[in-house]
């Protein structure tokens, strides 16, 4: 389970650079490219698009980082209880 969330988390990560990349600061980017805004499903259905992608990638990677952060924190104590310690021998 932990290796299908880390797997998870690296693409959604992937895709997110992709996404960020698209999008120009300056109000431009992808979105420019198909024309004015008078289109049909143009611009500004576009812009909504690629932000509400870039919000769910980004809720994606965190809270599967916090899922795995909690599981391997739950596991980590029980580890090192049942590690076998080694004791100095007695003079």
């Amino acid at each position: 389970m932990d290796t299908l969330f880390s797997i998870i988390i690296v693409i959604s990560s992937i895709l997110l650079v992709g996404v960020v990349f698209i999008q120009n600061p300056k109000g431009g980017g992808l979105s420019s490219d198909f024309g004015a805004a008078q289109q049909i499903g143009g611009v500004q259905k576009t812009n909504d698009f690629i932000d509400k992608t870039t919000w769910g990638l980004a809720a994606v990677v965190a809270v599967l980082s916090i899922v795995l952060t909690i599981r391997f924190s739950d596991s980590a104590p029980a580890a090192q209880e049942e590690a076998p310690t080694e004791q100095a021998p007695e003079n």
